[in-house]
């Protein structure tokens, strides 16, 4: 059978161009939506819902955070460890985001993304075995899930500190901005499990799993040097 022949591989590398496409087109536009921007400055005060709503907004439609969540979840079967993985990720991710915003410091928005788009280069290499095979060592997953976990907080950070968010209110907000986020990785996970689940019980999934990994692993090279492109440019 040819490498791209099966339908339900041509499935999941569709899904993963889509993304690299989603990622190119955004990939110059660290700014948020213009709509959404204007709603915020313009508003003082507590506004649970509307942060809630922009959370998960963000982490739905945020490309780079659902490859790296992909990888993650790609050769994990029991929902117990998936927990753990996904925890591990979203305290990270909510320890740096919280901080970042709250004592207002961040990183410059193309380097922490070109950061995560290396945390996806990562986690696929890890997937196909690369660093046993090149190197006799595993690294620590669980570590690594967190320490890239706190990269994507600065990312989501510098976002929210595009808002310019009113400080009248501002921790309730970013509360309700983070839980939204944890919202929109529950709704993005969910997908993945599907999709993931009934890939698994096909004969093709073990034969396809290398190639996934390195359409993922592309991506990541992909946001990786769009971005190192955007810091040259605006530089």
């Amino acid at each position: 059978m040819r490498l791209f022949g099966h339908p339900r591989i041509l499935i999941i590398l569709s899904i993963l161009a889509l993304a690299i496409a989603g990622v190119a087109a955004d990939a110059f536009a660290h700014g948020v939506a213009e709509g959404d921007k204007g709603y915020i400055q313009e508003i003082t005060g507590v506004h649970l819902m509307s942060f809630l709503y922009l959370g998960a907004k963000h982490m739905v439609t945020g490309y780079d955070h659902i490859l790296f969540l992909l990888g993650i979840v790609f050769f994990l079967y029991k929902m117990k460890h998936i927990g753990i993985y996904v925890s591990l990720f979203a305290i990270g991710h909510s320890v740096t985001m919280l901080a970042g915003v709250f004592f207002d410091f961040g990183m410059n928005s193309y380097i922490i993304d070109a950061i995560i788009g290396l945390s996806i280069v990562y986690k696929a290499l890890d997937n196909i075995g690369a660093y046993q095979s090149w190197f006799g060592v595993q690294p620590n997953t669980k570590a690594a899930t967190l320490i890239f976990g706190f990269f994507h907080g600065f990312g989501l950070a510098s976002k929210v500190i595009d808002y310019e968010v009113s400080p009248d209110g501002l921790l309730p907000n970013l509360l309700a901005f983070n839980v939204g986020v944890e919202i929109g990785q529950l709704l993005a996970l969910a997908l993945i499990l599907i999709v993931m689940g009934y890939w698994r019980r096909t004969a093709s999934f073990l034969k396809h799993a290398y190639t996934a990994n390195v359409v993922l692993m592309a991506a990541g090279f992909v946001l990786i040097g769009f971005q190192l492109t955007g810091y040259m440019v605006t530089a």
